[in-house]
């Protein structure tokens, strides 16, 4: 073992250990949901810019930037232009709408929409992509000390994993974004600290023959080529990691500066590791140290951001940039655990398992989730030696489900139901699993046009998500006139969102910038589907549903006043169920 290669990640830990309990400890203003989840809408311009910045550029993004350079050239080198162009979107189309919302979530839209338990399975792909994320980071880390410092690579995991955890729990969201700032100045330091010694030694020879970092872009490959940035660019919204930092902020306008300037720092961020990328490719590895096989295996290339580091600098910025660097993806881990656990505790145990749960209940209950969503991805990332092709998977499954769905409910809400939903779920999961996962040995059901024997060089993933969107929008508007026009009896509105709507549905207003989203707790109907958002009505019981603070209603109200607003709210919705069945336009 390494002795002063351990010292230097221990020291490096322990400092991002500090800083997270530290910071729970200063932001600790109460047990809330928000409070926990959010920080309290109360993250600063400093603080909220690098947490923003930290939401990509992590152990992942450095490794993966690097490797593409080393591989294929800078052409192929897309993630840091695709995902930074992902946050400006994110900025101008989603980051002012879900913030002047008042939303927790990110699943939040889906579920006012489409309802509690569509919500429920629109949480798997989400879900899924976290904790895959998660592990795919814990898995590279590991590979990667076992191989620096000779570490084992279980014991090296687990050891990350918990140190996240710990801070995690004891802080929430605070905590994670103050670990952020130490990450990315971690990763700053450590990558330029490298890059001259690596740059400038004598084993790396940029005017050999027939060196090309450049790379090309073939003919066949160009519709691949388009489809893979359109996957980082929008592909790259519709994740809690994202959300979470644009809904902890202070306001609307700062959700969006923080987007713009986090473009430019996942921009900034990505020059070292392209460097670095660069520089193995001059590099000569038979002169050096390394005795592994050459050409390097697909296991040899995703480190080769550490190798440069091992094999081409001195020891001491070796040690010093590869503990910043180990650290910092350790800490990148976190922020996909909190996603998934606070997605889990609001969407899925407050919405659709115990709706009367108070908040301390809900905090605890993800607290608790932190710990086994860790868990599950410690067990993967020791485990399961394709998790990389897992995540791929599940990156794609976001994309073709759930950003169609997130934009429709964001900004055409009106012309979506829940019968659409779930028919384009449907359709974007066939289409993408029928393309096949090399990753994952996974046999492609369909051969697109270019099918090289061995790949996919339609654009299928785009494909699918263009048609989740289309049949969202159709099936919407189908289910609607069959409805409307009494080509179906109202009683077959199973989801309660076209016609069948219940008669406890009180019109509510839409919130003011900086208004709490608050959500009922008990009623007498149960569950019922959100499904009145298409007519601006809110069911009384839809848990998930924005309600109005004029007309609260909690546990402790007298049954007089209880007894009032019901009568109200069953006049509201006789009402209008009258007048909606004299309606005969159209969608």
């Amino acid at each position: 073992m390494n002795v002063v290669g351990v010292i230097s990640i221990v020291f490096f830990y322990c400092l991002i250990l500090s800083v997270g309990l530290w910071a729970g400890k200063k932001k600790h203003t109460g047990n809330s949901e928000e409070e926990v989840m959010l920080a309290g809408r109360n993250i600063g311009l400093f603080v909220g810019i690098f947490t923003m910045t930290a939401t990509w550029v992590g152990g992942g993004y450095i490794n993966g930037t690097a490797e593409a350079i080393y591989t294929s050239g800078l052409l192929w080198c897309q993630a840091p232009f695709g995902y930074a162009l992902s946050l400006v979107f994110g900025g101008i189309f989603f980051a002012d709408p879900m913030r002047r919302q008042g939303y927790v979530t990110m699943l939040d839209p889906l579920q006012d929409c489409f309802g509690e338990r569509m919500g429920g399975l629109l949480f798997l792909p989400a879900l899924c992509g976290e904790v895959f994320w998660s592990a795919g980071i814990l898995s590279a880390l590991g590979a990667t000390l076992s191989v620096i410092i000779e570490l084992d690579q279980a014991t090296s995991v687990i050891l990350s994993c918990c140190i996240a955890v710990f801070y995690t729990i004891f802080g929430g969201l605070a905590s994670v974004a103050y670990t952020d700032v130490i990450q990315l100045f971690a990763i700053f330091i450590g990558l330029w600290l490298s890059v001259p010694f690596a740059w400038y030694n004598k084993k790396v020879d940029f005017n050999q023959p027939g060196l090309d970092l450049i790379g090309e872009i073939q003919g066949k490959d160009f519709l691949s080529y388009v489809d893979y940035a359109l996957l980082l660019v929008f592909g790259g919204i519709p994740w809690q990691v994202y959300f979470q930092r644009v809904l902890s902020s202070k306001s609307a306008a700062q959700a969006q500066i923080l987007s713009f300037v986090a473009a430019f720092g996942c921009f900034i961020m990505a020059i070292p590791p392209v460097i670095i990328g660069m520089v193995a490719r001059a590099t000569d590895w038979n002169q050096t140290k390394y005795d592994g096989p050459m050409p390097m295996t697909q296991k040899e290339t995703s480190m080769v951001l550490p190798m440069v580091m091992q094999y081409l600098t001195p020891d001491w910025v070796a040690f010093f940039a590869l503990g910043a660097i180990s650290a910092a993806i350790m800490s990148s881990a976190d922020s996909s655990v909190l996603s998934a656990s606070s997605m889990f505790a609001r969407n899925i145990y407050r919405m659709l398992l115990r709706q009367s749960a108070s908040e301390m209940e809900i905090v605890w209950v993800m607290r608790l989730s932190i710990v086994v969503v860790a868990f599950s991805a410690t067990t993967m990332a020791i485990t399961i030696p394709s998790i990389y092709g897992l995540w791929s998977m599940c990156s794609d499954l976001v994309y073709v489900i759930l950003f169609p769905q997130l934009t429709m409910v964001v900004h055409f809400k009106h012309y979506c139901n829940t019968y659409g939903s779930l028919a384009a779920y449907i359709v974007a999961f066939y289409i993408r699993m029928a393309g096949g996962e090399p990753l994952l040995g996974l046999r492609p059901m369909i051969h697109f046009p270019g099918w090289d024997g061995e790949k996919q060089l339609f654009p299928f993933r785009t494909t699918a998500m263009l048609c989740s969107l289309f049949t969202l929008v159709f099936v919407s508007w189908f289910t609607k006139w069959l409805f409307i026009n009494g080509k179906l009896a109202p009683h077959y509105d199973w989801f309660h969102c076209v016609v069948n709507i219940p008669e406890d549905a009180v019109r509510v207003g839409e919130p003011h910038e900086g208004e709490q989203m608050t959500t009922l707790t008990s009623g007498p109907m149960g569950a019922k589907y959100g499904a009145a958002v298409t007519t601006g009505l809110v069911g009384k019981d839809e848990r998930n549903g924005r309600i109005n603070p004029a007309l609260d209603i909690n546990d402790d109200v007298a049954s007089t006043t209880a007894t009032a607003v019901q009568r109200k709210a069953s006049v509201v919705g006789k009402v209008y169920k009258q007048g909606y069945e004299q309606t005969t336009t159209g969608f």
